[in-house]
């Protein structure tokens, strides 16, 4: 394995590292004084301060921009393979970056499970998986139902429920290589299915961590944050792509989807009760933010996790309940930075560097997994 960096950048002064709980709750950059802060401690090893990048400090910006900046050209190498996940015959495509034979099963292995309206080819997924290579992890880069040109794989729709989705590529890759150490990393969407299939297996190996960048934990307060006039953008941008993609499943599918009786689709709520609760088994859209939510089973969740939050998040809501679930379960690490959008945290360091998050969650699963690899 690679071993973990000791060197920690010089913080600015105005940061400020708040942990309490064990460890169990963090906040970098927090007002002063903040409610239910116990202690100030020092901060563990694998976690470096958060400095947005100069002329970064709004939450929007950090989201636009970073969905957009250029990353270096992805080399890592990779091989296509498709996993059944239902006894329905869907199947979904995985890209895999696997270490020599010799030192495969033992190495950790990263699953990488991207957000909402993105694929294994999404540029943070390629930044991790390029990190996770470079730190002697084999790397998983799955893309969910549909996702990644893959509409033909299944004739059914992908929704933020489907952990098993994730569990099946697990046990697919643990058994086919003796895998003895999975560990999952998801953004947003890919965050509120990493978090389920977590509080759903508890210890069940070989998963053995998590980390999550920004994820969509409440999905009811999610949704009804997307519709907020300063988030309609954001909103509309993935409703376009929710509605092209439904359009291909019904020219595809015709027999099972049809476009003629939905009406007008003017939110991500709209889409969820008109189109993913009709097809995927739901009441209405309720029904399905509760029955798909992690924040149901996020207290059952028993191997190091780590939830990555921004402050200044546009559109990912925590609801006081939840947190208090999080708060109580002292496998779960809670950073969060006041700070750094929706999943972009575009840091003040140079180079690939400035992908903090990207780094962060890498460093932690490094050290979370150190033990039990032997490192």
């Amino acid at each position: 394995m690679g071993s973990i960096p000791t060197s920690r950048p010089k913080a600015l002064p105005e940061e400020t590292l708040w942990i309490s709980n064990s460890r169990v709750y963090v906040i970098i950059g927090a007002p002063e004084n903040p409610a239910g802060i116990d202690a100030v401690l020092a901060a563990p090893e694998w976690l470096y301060s958060f400095v947005p990048k100069r002329g970064l400090k709004n939450g929007h910006l950090q989201t636009i921009v970073g969905n957009y900046l250029p990353r270096p050209v992805f080399t890592l190498a990779s091989e296509a393979e498709t996993v059944d996940v239902d006894r329905d015959g869907s199947r979904i495509l995985c890209h895999c970056s696997w270490k020599p034979e010799a030192i495969r099963a033992q190495s950790l292995t990263l699953v990488l499970i991207h957000g909402l309206e993105g694929s294994s080819d999404s540029q943070y997924i390629r930044g991790l998986a390029a990190r996770a290579w470079n730190s002697g992890c084999n790397v998983i880069r799955m893309n969910m139902r549909n996702c990644g040109n893959t509409d033909h794989l299944t004739t059914t729709l992908y929704h933020s429920g489907l952990s098993g989705d994730v569990g099946a590529v697990v046990d697919h890759f643990a058994v086919r290589f003796g895998l003895q150490h999975v560990a999952l990393v998801g953004y947003s969407m890919g965050g509120n299915l990493a978090l389920k299939l977590a509080g759903e297996w508890g210890d069940r190996p070989p998963l053995s961590a998590v980390a999550t960048v920004c994820p969509a934990i409440d999905l009811a307060a999610g949704a009804d944050a997307l519709h907020e006039p300063a988030n309609r953008a954001y909103e509309w941008h993935f409703l376009r792509g929710l509605m092209r993609r439904y359009r291909r499943k019904a020219a595809l599918y015709p027999h099972i989807y049809s476009t003629r009786d939905i009406g007008p689709v003017r939110s991500v709520r709209e889409f969820d009760d008109k189109i993913v609760a009709r097809y995927c088994g739901f009441r209405n859209a309720d029904d399905y933010y509760y029955r798909a939510a992690s924040a149901r089973v996020i207290g059952r969740i028993a191997v190091p996790t780590l939830i990555l939050q921004a402050l200044d998040d546009p559109f990912i809501r925590l609801l006081k309940e939840t947190r208090t679930a999080i708060q109580r379960n002292r496998h779960i690490t809670l950073v969060e930075t006041r700070h750094g959008g929706h999943c972009a945290y575009l840091g003040a360091d140079l180079g690939d560097d400035i992908h903090w998050a990207e780094a962060t969650a890498v460093r932690y699963l490094l050290h979370a997994t150190g033990e039990q690899l032997g490192s």
